[in-house]
């Protein structure tokens, strides 16, 4: 997500296209703030967009599968999310907010386009409703993933990519390294998630899209990659799945 206003965002393109980033993608959090999203990327064709409301917005303008539908059509829009369940933030009954997920998936199938799914302390109920809503039609990525290996293997089943953010490389995240040691490289995706979660070296720091470059040198020598040929597979992943 590119939550930045258009005086910064060539400075951050420009940094982005120094570390050799030839393309972003910039997702879609809520409905209200889309029409300004699309306007800031406009001038950058290099840089793709999602449309979704993201799980944690109770006060927000809700969805629906014609409008998200609607919306997809844009050719710059590659994916519908970011979409899921996240329970760690939300108190009381969330039964609105798995009939927010469905309304993404079923206009995912709609739109023929990949879904980019937020699970957070909501392993069963993720899994469940992206199988009964049939998402491995369309297929996605679970994005930020901080789970452990039988969530990554459930959702490859189910036509899924797992992408790792700056948090692989934190110290006390073992599980989600363990993770992406096991993983087959052709399902593996990088990213930032900025402005949030900046990788060690540069944690603390508000996070940006050059940052992407620590996430895969990391996760390379984790994994006894070759920085160049893991870097050339997760691009060439990112393009096969969105290829819309």
């Amino acid at each position: 997500m590119l939550d930045l206003e258009q005086h910064s965002i060539s400075q951050i393109v420009d940094e982005a296209a120094q570390e050799g980033i030839g393309h972003m993608l910039c997702v879609s959090v809520s409905l209200e703030r889309f029409p300004a999203m699309m306007q800031l990327i406009e001038p950058f064709p290099h840089i793709s967009a999602s449309v979704g409301v993201h799980p944690d917005g109770e006060d927000v303008e809700e969805p629906d599968v014609e409008r998200l539908t609607e919306l997809a059509g844009n050719s710059r829009i590659v994916a519908i999310g970011e979409t899921g369940l996240d329970y760690f933030r939300t108190e009381g009954d969330v039964e609105w907010q798995r009939q927010r997920f469905r309304t993404h998936i079923r206009a995912a199938r709609a739109a023929n386009k990949p879904l980019i799914v937020h699970t957070r302390e909501a392993k069963e109920d993720t899994l469940r409703i992206l199988k009964e809503e049939r998402a491995y039609e369309v297929g996605g990525v679970l994005h930020c993933f901080t789970e452990d290996w039988p969530m990554a293997q459930a959702a490859m089943d189910m036509n899924f990519y797992i992408s790792f953010s700056g948090i692989v490389t934190f110290k006390n995240a073992t599980q989600i390294q363990d993770v992406a040691r096991q993983m087959p490289l052709e399902r593996v995706l990088v990213e930032t998630d900025s402005p949030y979660l900046a990788p060690v070296p540069k944690r603390g720091k508000p996070n940006r899209p050059a940052y992407v470059k620590h996430v895969a040198e990391y996760v390379a020598k984790l994994r006894g990659d070759a920085l160049e040929s893991f870097a050339a597979k997760t691009t060439e992943n990112y393009f096969t799945l969105f290829s819309n």
